[in-house]
């Protein structure tokens, strides 16, 4: 039953995360550096400290009995991480939804599934099977399967491109964007690798002052997100200070509500997420990212087609997308299954 609702959960967070963005869409005023400076003090910054210093008793008592190694080292996580956020968002403006979710999952997926089968993650996750397992194998078939959706994924992003270019005058960074959404893929994966290699020791050390398992889960990303935080942060404000368009942040309270709005989705988002790789047991950590990273990209999807990215587009990139979306879920099943044979 656990399985079930963590592959659930992980679902969920897949396509909460896949469309936390969507206020953008409907932003007229704020540009990127306004909207993503409200979102991220929201998302990572506001609500997961709030969250900890309210439910987890002495909490920063609690930090002080963990091991400093552990915390740097999700920090390097999420530092890589932030570096990708800010890229992607980035993209999702140079190159539209679609294409920069079918990029940055999978390569994201690549790195995230493996990697916790090769260098053991912290408390549950140590005990994960090897890539040479059956469930490891299994496992690996599933992340083919999804890089094989990814290949349908950038065809009919392509194709739409190519489509669009035709009826109006399109981006001159889109290719400058495809950069940036390979390196935001492979460095995306830090945002899980930050709580798999850190939620042991801080959820116990947690647990040890009085809090409960949510509360505890919210204190690891509030510690461990905090190398994302400062990069997520410092690049708007260069930009504001650059553009010198501090006045704007504060021009617009519904769009700063948007924004933060942006902030709810994302922590709701990452909170799902570190739940649900704890329901699927000692190989969540590379079942449970490999789910929500092909759920993430049918969220980036819905909100594309839903905003309009597909408008006027038809032919063989919509079929390659709905082909695309198939394979997503056949792979997040396979990889389901392999979490099956490491319980059993």
């Amino acid at each position: 039953m656990s399985t079930f609702l963590g592959i659930l959960v992980v679902a969920l967070a897949g396509l909460l995360m896949g469309s936390a963005l969507w206020p953008m869409k409907v932003m007229r005023r704020f540009q990127f550096e306004h909207w993503w400076f409200w979102g991220m003090s929201v998302g990572l910054v506001v609500i997961p400290w709030l969250v900890t210093f309210i439910f987890c008793p002495h909490a920063l008592a609690a930090y002080r009995t963990v091991d400093v190694v552990v915390l740097a080292k999700g920090n390097l996580f999420s530092l890589a991480w932030g570096i990708a956020n800010v890229l992607c968002g980035l993209c999702f403006e140079r190159i539209g939804f679609a294409l920069t979710g079918g990029i940055l999952a999978g390569l994201g997926v690549s790195v995230g599934v493996t990697l916790p089968m090769i260098f053991k993650g912290s408390g549950l996750f140590a005990a994960a099977p090897n890539l040479g397992s059956p469930a490891g194998r299994t496992v690996l078939i599933g992340v083919g399967v999804m890089l094989v959706g990814v290949v349908f994924v950038s065809l009919a992003g392509f194709g739409r491109e190519r489509a669009l270019s035709h009826g109006e005058k399109r981006s001159s960074g889109f290719r400058s964007g495809l950069i940036m959404a390979a390196i935001s893929g492979v460095l995306s994966a830090g945002l899980s690798l930050s709580f798999v290699y850190s939620q042991g020791p801080v959820v116990a050390a947690m647990k040890a002052k009085g809090s409960g398992d949510i509360a505890a889960n919210f204190a690891v990303w509030a510690v461990g997100l905090v190398g994302g935080a400062f990069v997520n942060l410092s690049y708007p404000v260069y930009l504001m200070f650059r553009n010198k368009s501090w006045n704007v942040l504060m021009g617009s309270w519904r769009e700063a509500g948007m924004a933060a709005l942006i902030g709810v989705n994302f922590c709701a988002a990452v909170a799902l997420m570190g739940k649900g790789m704890l329901l699927l047991g000692v190989l969540g950590a590379s079942v449970g990212f490999g789910i929500q990273q092909g759920m993430q990209m049918l969220g980036n999807q819905g909100v594309g087609f839903l905003s309009g990215e597909w408008r006027g587009v038809y032919g063989a990139p919509r079929k390659q997308m709905y082909l695309a979306i198939v394979i997503l879920m056949i792979a997040a099943m396979i990889m389901a299954y392999g979490n099956a044979l490491a319980i059993g």
